[in-house]
């Protein structure tokens, strides 16, 4: 039975304890992650038509298109690093299970922008400055970013924690039936000797995820995401300049920054 979007964006923003646990548990994910994507393109869509809105109606259809197209494309260029780290790592973490984990993210981050939405709309409105309007949305969609990828952080934390306890409770019912039967994991009797801990010779427990290598993986994250905002751009579409979908190809998107900051500041 599938949940309604607006409960499914409830759920990512204050039952994220309950994904994680969906996700550790490897149980419905298929439906989860494309009721998330689903939901997270509709939300980039409409943040997008929003963003171009400022140059006319050309803009705004292409930078509707262009948006959902950045945020996706970059989690899934990044996705496979993501899983290969992982098994670097050790972790029994499956594709599905990784790919899960990046979509709740980047759920996160479209519900966040298109929280910011009426903001966005009030200065198209009030303050309809091309250097001001393009900043204003660099640093919404910058805040929402960070505040996805801390969801991730979040996700994969609750994730190790979850290893932890499972390891400790097959350790807890191994040793059980240890103590009862009398006989190791290879059927050899043990002499049981009071006090002593019982160790066990089996499979070894999952390895948990490396934080600091999610960290590595944010940072690719971010440049792929930036390279690709740039290669896209433009988003809004300066009025002085006719309508391009997409511009040559020149420079970095770090520079233009600057650049934005010192005619707006100078």
């Amino acid at each position: 039975m599938t949940e309604p979007n607006g409960r499914l964006v409830k759920r990512v923003l204050r039952d994220r304890d309950g994904i994680w646990r969906q996700i550790a548990e490897d149980r419905g994910l298929r439906t989860l992650s494309g009721r998330m994507l689903f939901s997270s393109t509709v939300s980039f869509v409409a943040y997008g038509a929003v963003l171009g809105a400022s140059n006319g109606v050309p803009q705004a259809i292409s930078s509707a298109v262009k948006l959902p197209l950045l945020f996706l494309g970059t989690m899934f260029i990044c996705l496979p690093t993501l899983y290969l780290f992982n098994l670097i790592r050790g972790v029994r973490l499956s594709f599905r299970q990784a790919q899960a984990l990046v979509i709740t993210a980047i759920t996160a981050i479209a519900m966040l922008s298109l929280a910011f939405l009426p903001i966005v709309l009030f200065f198209l409105v009030v303050a309809p400055d091309y250097e001001f309007y393009k900043m204003l949305n660099v640093i919404i969609l910058t805040v929402a970013t960070l505040v996805g990828l801390r969801f991730l952080v979040s996700g994969m934390r609750k994730l190790n924690m979850i290893a932890k306890e499972r390891a400790a409770e097959a350790a807890t019912v191994g040793a059980s039936s240890v103590a009862e039967s009398g006989m190791d994991a290879d059927g050899t009797e043990i002499a049981p000797v009071r006090g002593s801990p019982v160790y066990l010779r089996g499979k070894p427990a999952p390895r948990t995820g490396s934080v600091s290598l999610l960290y590595a993986w944010i940072v690719v994250f971010a440049f792929v995401g930036t390279q690709l905002a740039w290669t896209l751009r433009p988003f809004i579409g300066n009025p002085a300049e006719p309508f391009q979908v997409f511009r040559t190809y020149e420079g970095n998107i770090y520079v233009d920054i600057f650049r934005t900051i010192g005619q707006l500041f100078g």
